[in-house]
């Protein structure tokens, strides 16, 4: 049995940036991750200016910066063969004008070995928790396997950042909101060959939405298609599912051979939805576990690590004091609830009226809209746009304490 403040399930970027913070301020913290290591492809690849500028107030980013990434610095679409401009993040009020696409082990792996200097902070890989402890209708702990058997994790918070499949939000038995998604992801890559054709964020034909992102040394790719419609794909063959994406964006039809078999192809299984309620006594969900986004503008980690920074601002100084009370968990509800609900009401409706109607064959007319045809004229409007993607609303500053 282990016992500590604060118990951290779940090792993605919520979890381990709080765990960072958490540490950095003094209080003895456990986080538990279920795998051995960080490694697992077309996880959220996308490090948005928010969580830049965070990494710059914890006087990470210069290190961070060493890591391999690509940048990008405008969103373009392509609708119907033509190419339109729909953000500049040159002109938002950020250290890093830019969205970094990095593999999102290497910067879990960062914040790892940036942690260990704290003594109070123990990471424990191979640590899969399969219940709460609970005793007089209160969290006190979790119930977790590991390779030398089982594991009990007493704590006085338990902060559940396990995912959109949470084990803990299930085995607390919070009521979760299905806001609905029309739409499955399938994500692949393909080589990048000199005489590529420059960043084009997302390609949308009559009956197809591709998105393709550099990666320097490759395409990553994720086609759009309509929500449980993967044994269709499968049915019809990888051969028809490369000429699919051959037509998509005719620049890749000379290496969709590439894709050998759908092994090569791996589904997200899109959903939307959030908590009504993120805490009980005890226990505190935060990121996906208590809002799970659409991949619809990548900020699905970037909310994650605004979440962590603001649990951080409003629970680390009473965790110090020992005076932390259940009433101060609904704090980080109150606080990260109406940037959530905005981001996924975009997302929704992005989903609806473009995306759907493109997988479904329903998109009858590729006529450019009014608003993106003002966007790709006027560099100022642009800014918006990137703001709301690149900085989210209300975007969090690291305020809570650190070493001293």
């Amino acid at each position: 049995m282990i016992e500590t403040q604060v118990c951290i399930v779940g090792g993605g970027p919520a979890g381990m940036m709080l765990g960072y913070l958490l540490g950095r301020a003094g209080i003895d913290t456990c986080v538990l991750e279920k795998h051995a290591d960080f490694l697992r492809d077309f996880r959220g690849d996308t490090v948005h200016p928010s969580t830049m500028q965070i990494m710059h107030e914890l006087g990470l980013l210069q290190d961070f910066l060493q890591l391999p990434h690509s940048q990008i610095r405008q969103l373009c679409l392509e609708i119907g063969g033509r190419s339109v401009r729909i953000a500049d993040f040159s002109r938002i009020p950020a250290v890093c004008r830019y969205i970094a696409f990095m593999p999102q082990w290497d910067f879990l792996n960062f914040l790892a070995e940036k942690s260990r200097r704290f003594s109070t902070l123990r990471i424990l890989m191979q640590t899969q928790v399969s219940a709460l402890i609970e005793e007089r209708g209160r969290v006190v702990g979790v119930e977790a396997t590991t390779p030398d058997g089982a594991l009990q994790v007493r704590a006085g918070l338990v902060i559940g950042c396990d995912g959109r499949s949470s084990t803990v939000r299930q085995a607390a038995g919070l009521t979760v909101q299905d806001l609905g998604s029309p739409i499955d992801v399938l994500w692949f890559r393909l080589s990048k060959r000199p005489g590529d054709p420059g960043q084009v964020l997302g390609r949308l034909g009559r009956d197809t939405m591709l998105i393709t992102i550099d990666r320097s040394s490759y395409w990553q790719c994720a086609f759009v298609i309509a929500k449980g419609a993967i044994g269709q794909v499968h049915a019809s063959g990888i051969e028809a599912f490369s000429r699919t994406i051959a037509g998509a964006a005719d620049f890749l039809a000379d290496r969709v051979h590439e894709l050998q078999s759908f092994d090569d192809v791996k589904l997200l299984s899109v959903s939307v939805d959030r908590l009504t309620r993120w805490c009980k006594p005890g226990l505190l969900c935060i990121g996906d576990c208590a809002h799970a986004m659409s991949p619809v503008g990548g900020v699905g980690i970037n909310l994650a690590i605004q979440d962590a920074v603001a649990t951080a601002n409003l629970l680390a100084g009473k965790l110090q004091r020992g005076a932390l009370t259940d009433e101060d968990l609904e704090l980080v509800q109150q606080r990260r609830l109406f940037p959530v609900k905005v981001i996924q009401r975009i997302q929704v409706a992005v989903q609806e009226r473009l995306l759907k109607p493109a997988v479904s064959g329903a998109l009858r007319e590729l006529k450019l809209p009014w608003f993106l045809q003002l966007l790709d004229r006027s560099a100022w409007l642009r800014r918006w746009p990137a703001q709301v993607v690149g900085l989210g609303v209300r975007p969090e500053h690291v305020q809570s304490p650190g070493p001293d």
